[in-house]
């Protein structure tokens, strides 16, 4: 059967390769949009809109993956534990009926609630809400009791007033080649990142500190165990050294997971799907009954037609202890 393709992301981009001239071309007219946008917010024109209780956003300044999910279901856990009722306000991209605002709850369909905001629900139990509309979720949130909103790859979303923005980048992309869309990877110029509080730069599986700079959080992406997708048991991911399996990402850079998985010693048989895809059981007719190893965003779209053999592999973002330090302090701050 033939197979979804994985979405190409432009060459130009990240290797130093001159854009073609359309993209050049379009590129100044993009980032025109996106400054008078702005300078309309600054000024007042454009109002923005405080749900009365502080907010996190966390997002990026380029376009595709960087780790925000896991960054999101890290910071979510540690404001429980700081003793804040945290709530979680996302657009729920790729979901079906989109202008419909709802409440995600661990077990429902992804189809309907996306598979982000589904994982987040799922490895928090916090009040997730995805609504088109940023402010009306964060003011649903807050009239369920939350105290902290947390809103889920939101920078350019300007309506919503926010307290604390963080940047996330990965490692190897950074900005790319620093030209605006479509020439280049940027949403937003450069020096829109000085306006950010904090800059987290996930460094993946490796555990080098010095891969962040001066003014960086370093965020590592520790693994080490395997959730079977069908009863929940949990095996080391070890067991799978020396192996050979399938291995499902359907997530902006599904080489990331391939090559953490091919760092543990597993044999990958990679299969890419475009980020946000919706799983139906022929998908994995992959040719050979290997384990299947994916990752915990695919599994929440994965787990009504399991196989035994089907495991998750899960992910927890780390960052030093002086990060969380510092924004619990800036969050007390702001209330």
């Amino acid at each position: 059967m033939s197979r979804p393709q994985q979405p190409q992301t432009p060459a130009w981009w990240f290797n130093g390769a001159a854009p073609p001239l359309w993209a050049a071309l379009i590129a100044p007219v993009y980032a025109a949009v996106v400054a008078l946008r702005r300078w309309m917010y600054r000024r007042g024109w454009c109002k923005q809109h405080h749900p009365g209780v502080p907010v996190i956003v966390v997002g990026n300044l380029v376009a595709g993956g960087s780790g925000k999910t896991p960054l999101v279901i890290a910071l979510v856990q540690h404001l429980q534990k700081a003793g804040f009722v945290p709530g979680v306000a996302s657009r729920g991209y790729g979901r079906a009926e989109p202008k419909t605002a709802r409440w995600v709850e661990a077990g429902m369909d992804p189809i309907y609630t996306g598979d982000e905001p589904l994982l987040i629900a799922t490895m928090t139990g916090a009040k997730v809400r995805v609504d088109r509309d940023r402010v009306a979720a964060a003011s649903a949130l807050v009239s369920q009791g939350c105290n902290v909103i947390v809103c889920d790859d939101g920078l350019q979303h300007y309506r919503l007033a926010r307290d604390i923005e963080i940047e996330v980048q990965d490692v190897r992309r950074r900005y790319g080649n620093g030209r605006m869309l479509p020439a280049g990877p940027l949403r937003e110029p450069l020096e829109r990142a000085a306006d950010c509080a904090f800059r987290v730069v996930n460094c993946g599986v490796a555990v080098e500190a010095k891969a962040s700079g001066l003014g960086e959080w370093a965020m590592h992406l520790a693994v080490g165990r395997v959730r079977a997708l069908s009863g929940g048991r949990e095996l080391s991911l070890q067991k799978f050294a020396d192996q050979r399996v399938h291995a499902v990402a359907g997530i902006g850079e599904p080489e990331r997971f391939f090559g953490m998985l091919r760092e543990h010693g597993i044999g990958v048989v990679p299969h890419a799907f475009p980020d946000h895809y919706a799983y139906a059981a022929e998908d994995f007719d992959l040719g050979s009954p290997l384990p299947v190893l994916m990752t915990e965003k695919d599994a929440v779209k994965c787990a009504s037609f399991a196989q035994p053999n089907w495991y998750s592999v899960p992910i927890d973002a780390q960052l030093p202890e002086a990060f969380w330090d510092e924004l619990i302090g800036r969050l007390a701050s702001s209330t």
